[in-house]
């Protein structure tokens, strides 16, 4: 097999040749087709990830078909066509992950390989209106939004809901199952025509958020937002409140900008706010995003597509944030769709 190697912080990833994996008990091993980036990939790499361990392979998203099968688990598995939930070991409280929650690509190797071992009950089925390109961009950053949008955040049809950040694969995603839900949504950039892509999904407008006053002409064409979906945090946060409905929710799934400085607390109990955190999302999660995406047809943005050999060249546009949706890495010589 190869693989791409993290060894050292702020270096490129080596790629190897290893020998072929053999499965634990209890797992399988499947042979990627595709990978796909997360921004955690690159986080790592720059060393701005709790607990970074060395060597590893990176890369929490891919889908592909089971090769092996380990004691335990049923030779049928083999030969099928399957995706992979990222998260590993989430417990059994739907509400919150395990203190030995982790996900795939550190601290267990990942998918920037063309083989990956994963626990059985972390496969499911390839969806049948996707391709192996689609299929990898679903897992991490599908889950993610799910979890963020309807478990956390209980969107329903006909609210008002804001999306910030639009164009990458959350956000993308996020997006494109709120207007499937008949939500009425709203983004948030720094890119005049990621707001354009975002309308093109449906969305129904959007501001630039380094305009001064953003805010308010936004709240003059939208109103006030039932739910915001947030993973900036920082000096902006101020301005989600603003925004916020009496009743709202701002549910955050990252904090890219840093913690947020200035807070009116007064705001958030006169209207009664609720500040909800969320990250990734539990097996349950995981099945109701892969119904939501197959009932509605819902095809996941692949922005650029790279082979495992180009792994940096990946990881330098994920650097830039220039992409609208996913990022793909072909682990197969012959993965083109």
């Amino acid at each position: 097999m190869k693989a791409a190697i993290f060894s050292q912080l702020k270096q490129p990833l080596q790629l190897e040749s290893r020998s072929d994996l053999e499965p634990d008990p209890d797992h399988v091993i499947v042979n990627l087709k595709t990978a796909a980036l997360n921004r955690r990939d690159y986080w790592i790499t720059r060393g701005m990830y709790p607990d970074i361990r060395t060597p590893v392979v990176l890369g929490s998203d891919g889908a592909g078909t089971v090769s092996k099968t380990g004691v335990g688990v049923d030779s049928d598995w083999n030969g099928r066509k399957v995706i992979i939930q990222p998260g590993l070991d989430w417990g059994d409280d739907a509400s919150k992950q395990s203190e030995s929650y982790h996900i795939l690509g550190m601290p267990v190797d990942g998918t920037f390989a063309t083989q990956v071992q994963v626990p059985v009950g972390n496969l499911y089925p390839k969806p049948a209106g996707l391709d192996w390109n689609q299929s990898a961009a679903l897992p991490l950053a599908g889950l993610t939004a799910y979890r963020a949008l309807f478990t956390q955040g209980g969107i329903k049809k006909g609210m008002n809901i804001l999306i910030t950040g639009a164009g990458g694969g959350v956000s993308s995603l996020a997006v494109q199952f709120s207007v499937a839900s008949g939500a009425h949504v709203w983004v948030t950039s720094s890119s005049g025509s990621k707001i354009e892509r975002a309308v093109q999904l449906g969305a129904r407008g959007g501001e630039n958020y380094n305009h001064e006053n953003w805010f308010k002409s936004l709240a003059d064409r939208a109103g006030a937002f039932d739910v915001i979906i947030d993973s900036a945090g920082g000096k902006g946060y101020h301005a989600l409140i603003e925004l916020a409905a009496p009743g709202g929710r701002i549910v955050n799934y990252g904090a890219t900008s840093g913690n947020p400085k200035n807070i009116d607390m007064f705001k958030v109990f006169w209207k009664q706010l609720r500040m909800q955190g969320t990250t990734m999302g539990s097996a349950q999660d995981f099945k109701e995003m892969l119904t939501l995406v197959e009932s509605r047809n819902i095809q996941p943005l692949v922005d650029k597509i790279y082979p495992l050999a180009e792994i940096n060249q990946a990881l330098d546009v994920m650097k830039h944030s220039s992409q609208f949706g996913k990022i793909v890495i072909c682990c197969q010589d012959d993965t083109i769709a």
